[in-house]
């Protein structure tokens, strides 16, 4: 029904339909804030309001409810967001198609763990710099939560988490792979060898583990809690190459992902512990939000990061 209305002013002569209040509606919802709205796209707040105005005259309907200061979609406004960014995408497919022979360029935000951050950054950021010069990327670090919090407010482009499997009718889940896991500790270490351990014969151990609530120390910490077991690091950091360096060179135990560790255990400074009776689902999963506009550098970031991030 919005998208009929929409054509129709589109289509009648006297009257036109501005996209930028489409970006700006967008904007709002998004963001749920007609100040940040502003700030984003550079406006004052006077001007985001006249435009969400003129766009409820236009199409003759509430599209946001404001109580006590907080603004909510109404139903309206719910069935005019995804017709909004079908609007913008459109637009957005027929520039690119007018530069398509011209260098792709772009900007993009992705936001991942702080382990995930560095091995795209040490193994695969030079070559994509290579093949798409013209592409910037941010990178942002965070928790789960956080990354799905910028996905639903359109502050990340895309996120790769590293926790238990997600999912969410909201989301695109563009690609997903099972991570190995292990307790590892240095080569010289006396569990180093040992068959058929249980974490109960290493929880008193000193242990180096990353930060308490993220990622899939949380869904460690959820596991041990399941046999009533607790373990409380003498370290936690989120810089698993500082704590694989740790390892190697101590007595100290860690739980990481094999991506971490593959390094050191095959230059034999770090080896697995056989422990049998902790076996943690891991996924390493590329999503972005079903709402997104996938642009044609994003398209080409993503197409990358599965070719390259999940190759085995």
């Amino acid at each position: 029904m919005i998208l009929i209305t929409i054509i129709e002013i589109l289509d009648n002569k006297g009257e036109t339909m501005e996209l930028r209040n489409l970006v700006t509606f967008i904007n709002v919802a998004e963001l749920g804030s007609f100040t940040k709205a502003a700030e984003q796209l550079g406006y004052s707040q006077s001007t985001v309001s006249f435009q969400i105005k003129q766009l409820e005259d236009e199409l003759e309907c509430l599209l946001f409810e404001r109580i006590n200061h907080t603004i909510t979609l109404t139903e309206r406004g719910h069935e005019l967001i995804s017709c909004a960014h079908r609007i913008c995408a459109l637009e957005e497919e027929f520039k690119e198609s007018l530069n398509e022979n011209k260098t792709c360029s772009g900007h993009i935000h992705i936001v991942t763990p702080d382990s995930i951050c560095e091995e795209m950054l040490s193994a695969h950021y030079m070559d994509f710099h290579t093949k798409h010069p013209d592409i910037s990327i941010r990178f942002t670090t965070g928790d789960s939560g956080v990354m799905l919090d910028m996905l639903d407010h359109n502050e990340a482009d895309v996120i790769m988490t590293l926790d238990h499997r997600l999912y969410n009718k909201d989301y695109v889940i563009a690609k997903e792979q099972q991570i190995p896991i292990h307790f590892v500790a240095a080569s010289d270490s006396k569990f180093a060898g040992a068959k058929g351990l249980s974490v109960k014969d290493i929880i008193d151990e000193p242990f180096v583990l990353t930060e308490c609530g993220q990622g899939y120390r949380r869904v460690f910490d959820r596991e041990l809690a399941k046999r009533s077991l607790e373990i409380t690091p003498v370290l936690e950091i989120g810089r698993t190459d500082i704590i694989t360096a740790l390892v190697a060179q101590s007595n100290m135990i860690s739980y990481l992902p094999d991506f971490v560790t593959k390094p050191l255990i095959d230059s034999g400074k770090l080896c697995y512990l056989d422990i049998c009776d902790m076996n943690i689902e891991v996924w390493k999963q590329l999503i972005y939000h079903k709402n997104k506009w996938i642009s044609k550098s994003l398209r080409i970031f993503i197409d990358y990061v599965k070719s390259a991030e999940f190759s085995n």
